[in-house]
């Protein structure tokens, strides 16, 4: 459990705020690069660690990320006219270029040289694995970015996708690094009698209470979650929290990278990048978000309009409680993903963590609290950069599940599971 200090220390990202400022240090990812599809196409509404921005491809199809109030009078850029290189404020045609300059000013006199003066908070913005990434941070020369192992990916190999989820960014985050949930939450009607011995999920229906060990790295935080395999051997899940909010959850030599984006305190947009393993999990090219459920995420303009599910609270994710009641389903909720969004969101908008009761199964929940604390605190205290923002290599790593001989050293043995290829 965390006290209340320490619950709004960790869950508030907003300007001056202390993990707000550590995020603030690294690339994030603001939208995808498919929500501008060409130049001079329409402004997106960003909201991003509690500011609220307008994203835009210039004519050169360069990307910004501006403030949303025009520095004039405050009118919002989001309906502004993008055009020549530049994003213009419809009120009194004020015009800024993707580094906030403003390059025309046309209600002032010819002679008049304020425009020179003038300049909206705007933030460098870089293209990568099909994300939008921005640096927010007070540094004049921005990190490097991080070597994602996706980003490296050959073209038509990887996917990407988004999808909304109303709730604090860390509710998210820990879930996915929470690999206790699986069978309960998610295959929690699954039978050991129906499963094949030797594999995987008849190791996990045997043994859904596994043992914990997790070590800090110099990108974040591991951790292996181990039970009995065949005679002699043992089945390792074994995954990753990478600063300041990127998950890599157990795989089989797969590429995924589950990155936790706050919007603000109570809002998270979340982001997928990973090299599907079958055709099946593909839909015309892009991520399925929620496997073997066809609804797609939808989209307006405003602020919290992007990417929303069609399963979502208002209409309780679309349970089916006669199939819950009969077994067919642990949940009653279709979609992996859809669960994890409906065990999240009703947490609350930012889960008052005082009241809970951690076990030896949260060994990895607390790891990563405790990590993003020190962190955060060594950078508001004494400066120092937190973990990986220099290091960009640090990032080239990968989650692992596998076999492994009972009582070998699992950090030795799963060197080669965990090592990017690309």
């Amino acid at each position: 459990m965390l006290t209340q200090e320490e619950n709004d220390f960790i869950s508030q990202v907003g300007p001056g705020t202390p993990m707000g400022s550590l995020m603030r240090e690294y690339w994030v990812p603001a939208m995808l690069s498919s929500e501008l599809p060409g130049p001079d196409s329409d402004p997106v509404r960003v909201m991003l660690l509690g500011e609220q921005l307008v994203g835009f491809r210039d004519t050169s199809g360069k990307v910004g990320l501006i403030a949303n109030l025009c520095t004039h009078r405050g009118a919002s850029l989001f309906f502004g006219r993008n055009e020549e290189n530049g994003i213009r404020c419809v009120y009194h045609g004020w015009k800024f270029d993707i580094e906030g300059n403003c390059v025309d000013m046309p209600n002032e006199p010819p002679e008049s040289n304020f425009k020179n003066r003038i300049k909206a908070t705007a933030y460098p913005c870089q293209e990568s694995g099909g994300i939008v990434w921005t640096y927010m941070g007070t540094r004049q020369v921005p990190p490097p970015m991080p070597e994602y192992e996706g980003f490296r990916l050959p073209d038509g190999e990887w996917d990407v996708g988004a999808a909304l989820r109303n709730c604090n960014w860390l509710q998210g985050l820990e879930g996915d690094l929470d690999t206790g949930h699986l069978y309960f939450l998610h295959m929690g009607a699954a039978k050991l009698e129906d499963a094949t011995p030797g594999t995987p999920h008849y190791y996990q229906i045997k043994t859904r209470a596994p043992r914990y060990v997790a070590v800090d790295t110099e990108y974040g935080a591991m951790y292996g979650a181990y039970r009995p395999a065949d005679e002699g051997f043992e089945y390792w899940r074994i995954a990753q929290f990478l600063f300041p909010f990127t998950a890599h959850i157990p795989r089989d030599r797969g590429v995924s990278h589950r990155i936790w984006v706050p919007m603000d305190d109570h809002h998270t947009m979340f982001y997928i990048l990973d090299k599907p393993e079958t055709d099946s999990q593909r839909i015309k090219g892009k991520r399925l978000i929620q496997p073997n459920v066809p609804l797609e995420p939808t989209n307006g303009t405003g602020w919290f309009d992007r990417f929303n599910l069609v399963q979502r609270a208002e209409n309780d994710y679309l349970i089916d409680r006669d199939r819950q009641r009969s077994g067919s389903s642990y949940t009653g909720i279709t979609g992996v993903f859809s669960e994890d969004h409906a065990v999240t969101e009703t947490m609350g908008p930012v889960l008052v963590r005082a009241l809970e009761h951690v076990g030896t199964s949260d060994v990895m929940v607390i790891r990563i609290r405790s990590r993003l604390i020190e962190a955060a605190r060594a950078l508001a205290e004494k400066d120092i950069s937190p973990p990986g923002v220099d290091d960009p290599w640090v990032y080239r790593t990968r989650s692992a599940s596998c076999v492994l001989p009972t009582g070998v050293d699992w950090l030795q043995a799963t060197e080669e599971y965990r090592r990017a290829e690309y």
